[in-house]
């Protein structure tokens, strides 16, 4: 499995990714993870729609619990051809009840704590942590990558605007 040392930074401190960059016109990898009721999701499952991937290290801490909170107040947006899937490496439980505890319906929770498969496949997950790197997919109807901002810092916020723009432009 690749890994691409420095690619981000924790907290100043440089982190290593392991697997393959995603790029811009590549096609999504497939993945498998687990929705707060323990059902497995596939990217299949949202075939058809536009689809911003927000993923975050653990919803248990301010920016992740930010991030989400931004999307889902904005992802009325996308309208009914849009979904917003915030992914971590959370167990479902813990995403339930921040879903609970927030109010936060217009976002759908994954977890990638099965297997750590989407990390990989995706280029995202930190070696030395175990979670996965900040990071903001847009994939359009037909699962290609049209928007991917990999925020270096982790522990900053990304542009919700640009990646809430080109889904925008997609649906």
């Amino acid at each position: 499995m690749a890994e691409r040392t420095a690619a981000v930074t924790l907290k100043g401190k440089a982190m290593t990714l392991v697997g393959e960059e995603l790029k811009v016109g590549a096609k999504a990898p497939d993945f498998t993870l687990t929705a707060n009721d323990l059902s497995p999701r596939s990217l299949a499952d949202y075939a058809g729609k536009v689809k911003i991937l927000s993923v975050v290290p653990s919803l248990d801490t301010p920016v992740c619990d930010t991030q989400t909170r931004k999307f889902n107040e904005r992802a009325a947006e996308l309208g009914p051809d849009g979904v917003v899937l915030t992914i971590s490496m959370d167990l479902p439980m813990a995403q339930n009840r921040w879903c609970g505890a927030t109010g936060a319906e217009n976002v759908q929770c994954l977890s990638d704590y099965k297997d750590h498969t989407f990390g990989s496949a995706y280029g995202v997950r930190i070696k030395e942590v175990g979670l996965l790197a900040r990071t903001v997919i847009v994939l359009d109807r037909d699962d290609t990558v049209k928007h991917l901002q990999l925020v270096p810092e982790v522990a900053e916020e990304p542009n919700y605007d640009a990646a809430l723009d080109a889904a925008k432009a997609l649906v």
